[in-house]
């Protein structure tokens, strides 16, 4: 199986970058003297004599849209090659497990994956049907690995260029964007984050040495911004700020983004001021809701009061804060999304958001920490598997129709690349109408006036 193309290793989706969890696993497999065949999706062509030759294929699922993807992908696979292994490795391998091993796929790899995944190839190798620490099959249920990776400088060679895809949209310029993570997991147990029943509040550093030699080698192929994937940059702030000034120091014309919480901006916030030295462009962080109770509901450690204070924080510094959103959960109201977006009108704070997250809708995968908090019988519904998510209704049946109109209209709007603001004033006006109250968005474009270009990839932000 050691022959090129036996092995065959697939992303389909990873947020408009190039896949970070294709060259992590191949550095693991080609030092061990593999050779696979990686191939993303995304941006490339995967023809049927590629999956005919393949013995061993490992595809990517870190979020809810590669898994979906990924699942289309594995049924073609099994009816080209019905003999081929078929492993999902990342964070929803796992939680959604027991559906995918039913029909489309032999093996499922949660958490630190590398180590089992070149474990079970190993195995097969030998024609063993081995019961693997890690490995979930139907003979054999595992939890996810948690063990430190021996990680290795993540082998890109072999991916499509960066030109294929996401850029940095920086005044009117636009920069190749690079990608790499400096930890995994999360230290954070916020109770509807699908980190949460994975790695249980654990997380993992990977030695700055490593993250810093990904970093030189995107660099070296035309990277002018570098986004840190983390799900909390600042799970670890002093590995974090020691990556961004080496970074810095040999790449002093590099920006990077980075996603960091609410809650650690404001408990370093005597650090913003070294990211902002070291050329930190923008950060995400995932702000949820401004309804106290939602926060509250979903553990995020914030409230409506600490986001104003990081918004005001980070403007003082010159750094801009793109806040993630779930504004369609079971305690959000029709009066308090209103007041959210109200919120970002008066604020003139528009311009920081991607639309699609005023569309964001919770999802409930199996095992999620949701599951057992008091009250969810009230509106939780049964498992859909094939959705990879329980159902649930709002209480209100208002919102979820709301939410459905939404999800059109941000949706639309990402294919045409229609203005953000405008968008955003079309959600409103949906928002009114089903308060039964007329809303001009003329009228609120010429109020709003002048738009900002503010620092931002140019592929919004999927889960």
């Amino acid at each position: 199986m050691r022959a090129t193309g036996h092995i065959l290793l697939i992303s389909c989706y990873e947020l408009g970058h190039q896949p970070f969890h294709l060259a992590s696993l191949l550095a693991i497999l080609q030092e061990t003297g593999y050779q696979p065949l990686a191939i993303d999706t995304a941006v490339e062509d995967l023809a049927d004599d590629v999956i005919r030759q393949a013995h061993f294929v490992g595809i990517s699922v870190p979020m809810h849209t590669a898994l979906r993807l990924g699942e289309q992908l594995a049924r073609r696979i099994r009816t080209i090659n019905p003999r081929a292994h078929i492993c999902f490795y990342g964070l929803y391998a796992l939680l959604n497990a027991d559906h995918l091993l039913e029909n489309t796929i032999d093996s499922a790899i949660g958490g630190e994956y590398e180590v089992p995944l070149l474990s079970l190839v190993t195995a097969l190798e030998s024609n063993e049907h081995p019961s693997l620490a890690g490995v979930y099959t139907v003979q054999h249920s595992s939890e996810a690995w948690l063990q430190r990776t021996p990680f290795r400088v993540p082998a890109r060679q072999q991916l499509p260029s960066l030109q294929h895809y996401a850029r940095l949209q920086w005044h009117d310029e636009l920069r190749l964007a690079g990608y790499t993570e400096a930890t995994r997991g999360c230290k954070h147990t916020c109770l509807h984050c699908p980190i949460t029943p994975v790695y249980k509040g654990r997380f993992f550093a990977i030695p700055s040495t490593i993250v810093l030699a990904d970093i030189r080698n995107q660099v070296e192929r035309g990277a002018r911004h570098i986004t840190f994937g983390d799900p909390d940059f600042w799970n670890g702030p002093t590995h974090a700020l020691r990556i961004t000034q080496a970074m810095h120091q040999e790449f002093p014309e590099v920006t990077f983004d980075a996603t960091i919480k609410i809650e650690h901006l404001l408990k370093h916030r005597q650090l913003l001021p070294a990211l902002k030295e070291t050329g930190c462009a923008f950060i995400v962080s995932a702000v949820e809701s401004l309804h106290n109770t939602v926060l509250h509901h979903l553990d995020k450690g914030h409230t409506q009061a600490d986001i104003v204070e990081v918004f005001d924080l980070l403007a003082q510094v010159g750094i801009s804060l793109r806040p993630s959103l779930l504004p369609f959960t079971p305690w959000e109201t029709l009066e308090s999304y209103l007041h959210m977006l109200t919120f970002f009108e008066q604020y003139h704070l528009i311009e920081h958001l991607d639309p699609v997250h005023l569309s964001i809708r919770l999802l409930i995968p199996p095992g999620s920490a949701l599951l057992d908090t008091p009250g969810s019988h009230a509106w939780l519904e049964d498992l859909d598997a094939a959705a990879y998510t329980y159902r649930w209704h709002h209480p209100d049946p208002r919102m979820d129709r709301l939410q459905t109109r939404v999800a059109k209209v941000v949706e639309a709007a990402e294919r045409t690349n229609a203005d953000t603001v405008e968008t955003f004033f079309q959600v409103m006006a949906l928002a009114y109408a089903t308060q039964g109250i007329d809303f001009s968005v003329t009228d609120a474009l010429t109020r709003y006036g002048p738009h900002k270009i503010l620092p931002h990839l140019t592929e919004s932000w999927f889960c």
